[in-house]
Order: structure tokens, then C-alpha cells, then sequence
């Protein structure tokens, strides 16, 4: 008989039937975690400072003081960030990669000169990234929880501007995980804008139900200009991280510490 030549198949991690079938879900989950790592780690981004807010709030409309200051601060953030004697890239200013709050705090990094980080995420309608990220930090997610978990891993900051159903997602994820202490440092988180905050939330109303802690008020701190902003800030992150230094915990390189219920 003729020599017959074995028909081979394609190699798994090249079949894109594969990949993107429900079989190949946790390849996918595991790209979005193994991709940004190697992402972070080339860029030398150690830490960062997550913004918050609507995708709404733009330079034009009643609400557009909120885009000029997150911008403002943002600028503040990333030229004291750049003033630190560091090996690594401190405190970076982080958003969810798209228009509105999230576009002035990029551009607000970019003016000083700053990397910036953007955590895109895949939607129904075009959310497309703004032009201000650092070419080689935009992130593109399929996953809410995987965007979520580099939102919060890298983390030691969180500034909240006025925002909807996503903003408001994101905020009391991050509360929970500090009320709860899953998180596994400590994290500065302010809300922006008190006037706005205090009619959406009325936290005294959830302390006096007994639905949340007097002392869980001790979590968060109020500013209204991104001076005061900056202050609480730099108060907390130096205090916390830069006195003495403390180095940043590495990921694990497999998936269990995806599903670690502390957050290192």
C-alpha cells in the first residue's frame, strides 16, 4: 500500500471554533487575566488610581463641571505620581477606557505627560476607547468579572464621580469588598461631588435601618474640588504605601488566584 500521510487536526490553542465555543470559556477567562498581567508587568505599572463616573458627562451640559474637574484631578494625580522616586510607575491613573468622566481622567493624565490605563469593555452598543490611553494599556474585555478583578487588583485608590447604574455597580462593589475586608490592603475611596452623592445615596438612612455600620461611613471620604481630592489622596496613599514603601503582592500565574476570594 502507498504511504498515507496521517490527517492531523488543528493544535486546540489555534482552532477558533474551539476557542470560542463554550468549551473553550475558561481559555478565554484565562487570556483575560494572563494578557493584562504580561501587559502591566512590561509596562513597570506597579499600582493605580481607578476613576469612576457616567460615560454621559461630557465638556457641554449640566453636568459638565464634573468632566473639567475629573480632568483637573486626574492631572494633579499623575504629576505628584511623577514626582516620586519609584522603579516602577506609581499610581496610575486607571478608568474604564470610554467617553465621558472616564475620557477626561485619561486626558487629564495625559496632559502631564502620565500612563494611563484604560479597562474597555465589549457592549451591545459601540463603547469605543477615548484617544487619551497610552498606547499598550487599552484593554478590550468580554468578561464584567475580569474587567472587575484588574479594576480592583491593582487598586489602591478609587475616586467616584457622578455616574449611573455602572458607576454605581462599580462603587459599592469595591465598598463591599473593603466593608467585608476581602481586600487584602488598604484602599483610598472618595466620592466626588457630595451634593449629588448625598440625594443618590443616603447612607445615614442605611447606618440608622441597621443595614450598614456607623463605623462602615469610615470607608469612604467626600471632596468637591480636586485640590481636596488630591489631598485625601496623597494623605492616604502615603500613609498607607509610601511610608515605609510596601511592595506590591505579584499575581499567581494560574487561575486559581482568579477565584481567590481575597484580593492581594
Amino acid at each position: 500500500m502507498p504511504n498515507q500521510t496521517p490527517n492531523r487536526g488543528p493544535l486546540a490553542y489555534k482552532d477558533a471554533a474551539f476557542i470560542d465555543s463554550s468549551h473553550g470559556r475558561s481559555v478565554r477567562i484565562l487570556s483575560e487575566y494572563l494578557e493584562p498581567l504580561y501587559r502591566f508587568r512590561t509596562n513597570n505599572i506597579k499600582d493605580t488610581v481607578v476613576f469612576f463616573g457616567s460615560a454621559r458627562t461630557g465638556e457641554q451640559g449640566p453636568l459638565a463641571k464634573y468632566y473639567e474637574e475629573a480632568r483637573e484631578t486626574a492631572r494633579l494625580v499623575t504629576e505628584w505620581s511623577e514626582s516620586l522616586p519609584a522603579n516602577a510607575w506609581r499610581f496610575a491613573v486607571c478608568t474604564g477606557g470610554g467617553p465621558g468622566i472616564m475620557e477626561a481622567a485619561n486626558r487629564g493624565a495625559a496632559d502631564a505627560h502620565g500612563k494611563t490605563i484604560g479597562l474597555n469593555i465589549g457592549l451591545p452598543f459601540e463603547q469605543l476607547p477615548n484617544p487619551y490611553i497610552t498606547p499598550g494599556l487599552s484593554f478590550e474585555f468580554h468578561y464584567f468579572f475580569m474587567r472587575k478583578f484588574w479594576f480592583a487588583y491593582l487598586a489602591k485608590a478609587l475616586i467616584v464621580f457622578p455616574g449611573g447604574f455602572g458607576t454605581l455597580d462599580e462603587l459599592t462593589e469595591l465598598l463591599t469588598l473593603a466593608q467585608t475586608r476581602k481586600l487584602d490592603k488598604k484602599i483610598v475611596i472618595i466620592l466626588y461631588g457630595s451634593q449629588f452623592w448625598k440625594e443618590i445615596l443616603n447612607f445615614d438612612a442605611l447606618v440608622r435601618y441597621g443595614m450598614i455600620s456607623p463605623e462602615d461611613l469610615d470607608l469612604f471620604e467626600w471632596a468637591d474640588d480636586p485640590a481636596s481630592a488630591l489631598r485625601i489622596l496623597k494623605d492616604g496613599l502615603t500613609r498607607y504605601y509610601l511610608e515605609p514603601e510596601k511592595p506590591l503582592p505579584q499575581p499567581e500565574l494560574e487561575i486559581p488566584a482568579i477565584a481567590q476570594t481575597r484580593i492581594k
